[in-house]
């Protein structure tokens, strides 16, 4: 049985490593936060262009651009986004077994040395790195601080190798964020882009409770169906081009213009998600190991208080047996 001593020094640090997760957790629910408002930034411009082409679609264009044009698989792409640190439960380790998964599956049609890896987040490159994997350079920054230029920049390159040929297809991995509780892994294809299917993926996301409980998982599943009607309800509402809608210089022209600005919108999305992801994956992460440290130190206390009172009973015992004696 521990001593005293051994009791109150594990309480002690017990209570040095509660105040320590405490204060990540508040860290990351107000990084959360940002994260959250950027998405909010985002999303005129996303609900915009989607209704842009949503018209398009409608208007039965039929749109001949290079990226989205399917041809034999030769050379893939593979972004995967990860974060910086660590301390945020198994988000990193998702992304990398999945990774994995994407990288064997490729390895046995086309070989490993035709799969690129462009790894947005140190955790990600070092995995990467370690596995003699073709990385195409490093791209941690990004994982900190979104920059709506860079992913442009990487997005065009990636456009520019698939038009060229060089890429015959390209994926992202990342975890899309639907609230502070539930981030959902996700692979889907970059290029060539089926712009039908991204404009009818999956948008739904809580981006004002910070809560992640059992009642918010109900609270978003009631959203997602009413969000799912109302976005049943606003397909329908889009109409055919009329002939007032007069297009220059041509259909194909502006929708070789906005599917590129679409791939952007896509890849800034997918960093965006897995920004807040993070954050969100931590602060849970965090107060999970705050709960638990606060139920040690409730074991721990009691533990101390009972080894006390024994202490006190064998001194009492041993006193009363010496009177006696005596």
């Amino acid at each position: 049985m521990p001593s005293l001593k051994e009791i109150k020094g594990r309480i002690a640090s017990v209570n040095s490593t509660r105040k320590i997760t405490s204060a990540m957790k508040m860290v990351a629910s107000s990084k959360l936060h940002h994260a959250q408002v950027a998405i909010q930034n985002m999303l005129p411009y996303e609900t915009l262009l989607e209704h842009i082409l949503k018209s398009f679609l409608a208007a039965e264009a039929d749109s001949q651009t290079i990226y989205d044009q399917v041809r034999p698989v030769r050379r893939v792409a593979l972004l995967v986004f990860s974060s910086n640190s660590s301390l945020c439960g198994g988000f990193n380790a998702n992304i990398i077994k999945m990774m994995n998964q994407a990288v064997d599956a490729y390895a046995q049609e086309i070989g490993r040395e035709n799969v690129e890896v462009y790894p947005i987040g140190r955790k990600v490159y070092e995995k990467a790195q370690k596995m003699g994997l073709n990385v195409q350079g490093e791209f941690s920054a990004l994982a900190d601080k979104p920059n709506v230029h860079q992913c442009i920049e990487i997005a065009m390159e990636l456009g520019r190798k698939f038009a060229e040929g060089e890429l015959d297809k390209v994926e992202l991995i990342y975890h899309h964020f639907k609230s502070a509780g539930s981030q959902v892994l996700t692979r889907k294809t970059f290029l060539p882009i089926d712009i039908e299917e991204e404009l009818h993926r999956d948008h739904e996301r809580d981006l004002t409770s910070m809560v992640a409980t059992r009642e918010s998982q109900e609270y978003l599943k009631k959203r997602g169906d009413r969000g799912q009607e109302s976005g049943d309800r606003s397909q329908e509402e889009v109409k055919p081009l009329n002939d007032n809608f007069i297009v220059e210089p041509d259909m194909d022209t502006v929708l070789s213009q906005l599917i590129p600005k679409l791939a952007h919108l896509m890849l800034y999305t997918a960093l965006l998600d897995s920004n807040a992801s993070e954050h969100a994956a931590r602060m849970v992460a965090m107060q999970t190991a705050t709960d638990n440290a606060d139920e040690l130190l409730r074991q721990l206390n009691l533990q101390y208080n009972k080894s006390r009172q024994q202490a006190i009973t064998n001194e009492l015992l041993d006193i009363v047996g010496g009177s006696v004696n005596n």
